[in-house]
Formats: structure tokens, C-alpha cells, sequence
């Protein structure tokens, strides 16, 4: 199987409180949730993060929500003091989700 970008199996929601991002990954059809399960792993979006993620911070969460052909994401620490007070150019939670769908599977 070829790699694809998620964007052509997912779309993204995401949401912002205080310094932490909320992520999720919804299939388009959920026939594709298995393969979003399988290789959008804590470990590939802690990679793909890492130069955002304070490494000595709480780890990224995921959680599945197979009914609904879903993955959460909780990226902790991620925004830097929040929305409001950091000074990296759009690091909130609608950059980041845009940014994880470019993600190859």
C-alpha cells in the first residue's frame, strides 16, 4: 500500500485550554478507523510534534472512539502558557490539526 497523506482519509476538530491541545482525527468513512488506529499512534504524533512538545512535560494521550471512526489526541504543554500568551506564530489547536494532516500513512 502506498503512503497517503490522512488528509485524504480524515479531517480534523480540535480545541484549546490554557497551555494544552485537543486533536481529533475523524474518518471520512469509518471502514477507514482500523487503519487510523493502527499507524496514527501516540509515538508518530509525539515525532511529528516533537519540536513544539517540551520532552520533560506529560506524555501525549490518545483516545479511541471507534464508534464514531475517531482518535483524540491530548498534547500537553503544546500552545506554551496558551493561546493568548505565546509568542509562537499560530501553534494553536486549528494550525496544529491542519498541520497533522499532512501526516503520511
Amino acid at each position: 500500500m502506498n503512503a497517503t497523506p490522512l488528509r485524504n482519509i480524515a479531517h480534523t476538530r480540535t480545541g484549546d485550554k490554557g497551555d494544552t491541545s485537543n486533536i481529533s482525527i475523524i474518518a471520512y468513512h469509518i471502514d477507514d478507523y482500523p487503519l487510523l488506529a493502527e499507524r496514527l499512534t501516540v509515538q508518530r504524533v509525539t515525532e511529528y510534534f516533537a519540536q513544539l512538545l517540551d520532552p520533560n512535560g506529560p506524555p501525549v494521550r490518545r483516545y479511541e472512539l471507534p464508534g464514531v471512526g475517531a482518535l483524540n489526541f491530548v498534547l500537553p504543554g503544546i500552545l506554551r502558557g496558551g493561546v493568548t500568551r505565546s509568542l509562537a506564530l499560530d501553534a494553536h489547536g486549528k494550525a496544529l490539526g491542519a498541520a497533522l494532516l499532512d501526516l503520511l500513512l
